[in-house]
């Protein structure tokens, strides 16, 4: 692998952190039904709670597919 392969990777995964960083504020948002369902009962923290919950199980499933997505792309390389 030459330094010029090295650069381009390192800034595509720069690139890719930052991007998640950048936009992970609008993840709090989802749901909309359920919170504003949880919040008209005033009960603010039980909401936070339910939300921060949802953002919990839609991230499982991008892990699982990039974790065999990576495998794969392992395999292949070989």
């Amino acid at each position: 692998m030459n330094l010029f392969t090295f650069k381009m990777r390192y800034f595509k995964f720069k690139f890719v952190v930052l991007f998640f960083l950048l936009f992970s504020s609008y993840t709090y948002a989802q749901c909309a039904m359920c919170r504003a369902s949880l919040e008209s009962e005033g009960n603010k923290t039980k909401s936070e709670a339910v939300n921060d919950g949802i953002v919990y199980l839609m991230a499982i499933p991008y892990l699982l597919v990039g974790g065999i997505g990576y495998a794969i792309y392992r395999m292949k390389k070989k």
